[in-house]
């Protein structure tokens, strides 16, 4: 298990990554990881994610407030956002909130992610839907994102960026990863007449090899919003993510599919 200082110093790390990556610009962005139930590491606001040193890193209560800051640094104005995923999903550990170019490309042109391209994609994020624009640093962010957590691990932010919550700091920062390779091939597959979409056997098949594979998290394999609620089901999963049995596949196939994906996402 990490000390904190440890903590401190992954943050460092995954900060330098998200600027290297070109996922936010200057001050831009936001991350926290739970130490457990009442405090919590968090960027500061003002200064750059990718130069941070650990002295940087800030210590919240689970309600924002400051438990410890060095001289100079507080904690990021949006860590209502965060102390709002943490507060509504007991299963995460670390939130990323940052700007990827093409993921917040769609969500300002007010595009969610939903079009099954690739298997990958599928299956660690099913769809990522867009919460309603609210005003940064406000309550507006939280009450917002809160519509989606009981049923997604990542969410478009409307004109402002991107979120994604896991596990783990380096679980939560890889979605953000995955957030943006998905957002880039849509936007690239779509300047050269759009994507093939998988059909919907093939996309329960997807899910029904996440469900073997005993992924945690929220996914549409699992619940579906809008299957729950009657209505057509997202990402063409056909109603099965909530009520309905799994659907009957090939074991040899689900077996080639589960290793090659596996092996892709380093599992």
């Amino acid at each position: 298990m990490q000390n904190e200082y440890e903590v401190k110093k992954e943050m460092c790390e995954i900060g330098r990554r998200v600027y290297n990556r070109g996922m936010v610009a200057a001050n831009d962005g936001n991350f926290s990881v739970k130490l457990n139930d009442n405090e919590f590491l968090c960027t500061p606001t003002g200064v750059s994610k990718g130069f941070m040193t650990p002295e940087y890193i800030c210590k919240v209560d689970a309600q924002g407030n400051v438990l410890q800051a060095n001289k100079g640094f507080r904690p990021s104005s949006e860590i209502k956002m965060h102390m709002r995923v943490y507060k509504e999903r007991p299963d995460v550990n670390s939130v990323v909130h940052a700007h990827p170019l093409y993921a917040t490309t769609f969500a300002i042109a007010g595009i969610p992610l939903t079009q099954p391209i690739m298997p990958e994609a599928v299956i660690a994020l099913g769809c990522v839907p867009i919460a309603k624009y609210g005003t940064p640093s406000t309550m507006e962010i939280p009450e917002a994102v809160s519509e989606h957590l009981q049923y997604f691990d990542a969410v478009l932010l409307e004109n402002h960026g991107a979120l994604t919550y896991s596990d783990s700091l380096l679980n939560a920062y890889h979605k953000m990863e995955s957030v943006e390779f998905y957002a880039r091939l849509l936007w690239q597959t779509m300047q050269i007449g759009g994507p093939q979409e998988l059909n919907q056997e093939q996309v329960e098949k997807l899910y029904e090899i996440r469900r073997q594979m005993g992924m945690s998290g929220k996914h549409p394999a699992n619940l579906c919003p809008n299957a729950k609620a009657g209505k057509p089901s997202c990402h063409s999963c056909g109603g099965h993510c909530s009520s309905a049995s799994p659907a009957q596949t090939d074991p040899d196939l689900v077996a080639s599919i589960t290793e090659k994906v596996m092996a892709q996402l380093g599992l």
